[in-house]
């Protein structure tokens, strides 16, 4: 095993990959800018190497500092997390040449991955679904061909995006043609990649994935879907194991097409394959995460593995030392996202944290990038942390989150901590109606009563 990981990230999640490399013994290094000084995840850490000033692109983005870090420290490996470098191959790639293991699949692999024009043949031809639309990259006079095909609505993507960045519902002709530039510009912005493609749109669909553990030796499992259609501007904010919508049969197929999915690429570490799923069951690839999931703490509770202690494994070369019919499913588990942001108009309202109260108990999980007085600078992602609860089944689940809700106190700026109490409380939600379009649909009951 590694005697030492750098964690190529920040918040939360350094904090949660450096809770599994103390309890199995792996010393930790962390990095950070100017910004994170303070940070918890800098002072837990055994290690920390500055790689920067405050802005993200000077800091976390900086792959050569971070490789120089890993090699300074004498790390044997380097974690990326989630999101910033997690899904770089061309980071991936320079660890790898530094002689350094990257926690994750190879840098080819992400860079198939990583290009969802590429992904969708890669899918098509291993025999997954995948949603009617563009054969490929298509100019802006193909997408309209190819839209007038498959018919309006249809989904603009750009091919190298993520975080519904380049994205949107075009309803028509007219629609299509202003959104295409834009979206083109945006996705060239964001990504360096301005291909765009068109997808059919998939109306008020379930967004269902699967977690997905592949070892060196050629063994693959599914550890069950999570449910993640409760979204605000195509990112999740609730997520939850197993869905109330999948049925053991959908659950299975949807299993055994992740585990195709995986074969085909030749995948090595934890993955999750995302699906859109319709009302009658129908399944279509979406992306595929080469990375830990923000949302992977509600597959741990279900399953009671641990997915970092794994990852460490596998990319340590360790074979998987259970089948699919040894991974258990008990119970049920919930994740909320708490974000620094308006309630209402769900935009991000960093500042400076007076006071911090969490919850606890049996069955209660925080996983947070802060736990008292401190400052939600705008430099990064707006997430604060993440309350996750685990009970015997759904209903026990729920109750345990709005009681877990209430004794949720952040004071000193805004969260979104009333919009989750609006959502666990709704009775769409109790009742497991849970489409992407149920923030929508909730605020306009809501605007409805108070009318």
């Amino acid at each position: 095993m590694f005697n030492k990981v750098l964690i190529a990230n920040r918040g939360e999640i350094a904090r949660r990959i450096i809770r599994t490399c103390k309890r199995i013994g792996i010393a930790t290094v962390a990095v950070y800018s100017d910004a994170d000084v303070e940070a918890l995840h800098v002072v837990e850490a055994d290690e920390a190497v500055r790689i920067g000033p405050a802005p993200v692109a000077q800091s976390y983005l900086q792959a050569e500092a971070i490789v120089q870090a890993a090699l300074q420290t004498g790390a044997d490996a380097i974690h990326p997390g989630y999101g910033l470098l997690s899904e770089n191959a061309n980071f991936a790639r320079r660890v790898e040449e530094a002689g350094v293991v990257f926690i994750g699949p190879s840098s080819h692999v992400i860079g198939q991955m990583g290009s969802k024009v590429r992904a969708r043949a890669i899918m098509e031809a291993a025999g997954v679904p995948i949603v009617p639309g563009s054969d490929g990259a298509v100019s802006d006079g193909e997408a309209l061909v190819v839209a007038e095909e498959i018919g309006y609505p249809v989904m603009l993507k750009a091919s190298g995006g993520g975080g519904g960045i380049g994205m949107q519902v075009v309803r028509n002709a007219d629609e299509l043609k202003k959104a295409f530039s834009s979206n083109q510009a945006r996705a060239k912005s964001y990504f360096g990649d301005g291909d765009m493609f068109v997808e059919k749109c998939i109306t008020s669909p379930h967004h269902i994935e699967i977690q997905v553990l592949f070892d060196g030796q050629g063994h693959g499992v599914y550890l069950w879907e999570r449910e993640c259609s409760i979204q605000r501007r195509h990112q999740k904010v609730l997520e939850e194991a197993p869905s109330p919508f999948v049925s053991e049969e959908l659950r299975e197929r949807m299993g055994e097409a992740a585990i195709a999915a995986g074969r085909a690429i030749g995948y090595v570490n934890a993955g999750t394959l995302e699906f859109l799923v319709d009302d009658d069951g129908h399944f279509y690839f979406l992306e595929m995460n080469t990375r830990l999931q923000v949302e992977h703490p509600v597959t741990e509770c279900i399953t009671g593995l641990d997915l970092v202690e794994w990852q460490l494994r596998i990319a340590d070369g360790e074979a998987l030392s259970f089948t699919q019919s040894d991974v258990r499913r008990e119970g049920h588990a919930i994740e909320v996202r708490i974000y620094a942001e308006d309630p209402v108009r769900m935009l991000p309202s960093p500042g400076t944290i007076t006071a911090m109260t969490l919850p606890a108990g049996d069955g209660v999980r925080n996983d947070v990038a802060v736990e008292g007085p401190a400052v939600v600078t705008p430099f990064y992602d707006p997430m604060i942390g993440k309350l996750i609860v685990s009970a015997a089944d759904r209903e026990n689940a729920i109750n345990k989150l709005s009681e877990a809700l209430d004794a949720y106190r952040i004071e000193g700026i805004k969260t979104n901590l009333p919009l989750l109490r609006d959502i666990v409380t709704s009775e769409a939600f109790a009742a497991g109606v849970t489409t992407t379009d149920f923030i929508p649909k909730l605020q306009s009951v809501a605007r409805t009563k108070n009318a």
